[in-house]
């Protein structure tokens, strides 16, 4: 089996059921399909790689390949979700306030013909910059314990 891959999803994992309660904290809502939505507090984008690069650099070293790979690619994966994810969200909440204008208009004026999406745009795609940091703080947290939980493992085997 591999034990960075399960560390990784176990982080994301992890990360995903957090936004349930970082909801509750917020909206003082309880609601269990947070777990299974986008952005939001952690970021499992982020700490899914973040568990990766920190489980791969305590077991390798930080001068190993596979290390570099990992960092690099979670380096990109956070800055993807904090960025151009983010973006994107803010551009479709532009958008369906747009499309409310627009209707608000076509009651106002008749012959102008206008119909509405059945579905809004779904706005919140990416993650905050402290979004993307608690994912990573988490992320690194878990990988940290996951590599030394398995060297506390093998050690005791050897023993």
């Amino acid at each position: 089996m591999n034990k960075g891959i399960i560390t990784a999803l176990a982080s994301i994992g992890i990360a995903q059921g957090l936004k349930i309660l970082t909801h509750k904290r917020l909206t003082g809502k309880w609601d269990i399909k947070q777990a299974a939505t986008t952005g939001g507090m952690p970021s499992s984008h982020s700490a899914g790689v973040s568990a990766l690069a920190t489980y791969i650099a305590a077991n390798k070293g930080s001068r190993h390949t596979e290390t570099a790979l990992a960092t690099v690619f979670g380096v990109i994966v956070m800055y993807d979700a904090q960025g151009i994810r983010r973006h994107t969200g803010e551009i479709a909440q532009l958008v369906n306030e747009l499309e409310d204008k627009f209707a608000d208009l076509s009651g106002e004026f008749p012959s102008l013909e206008f119909v509405a999406k059945e579905k809004e745009l779904k706005e919140i795609l990416g993650h905050q910059p402290l979004e993307v940091l608690g994912g990573a703080l988490l992320g690194i947290t878990l990988g940290f314990i996951s590599a030394k939980y398995e060297d506390s493992k093998e050690g005791t085997r050897t023993q």
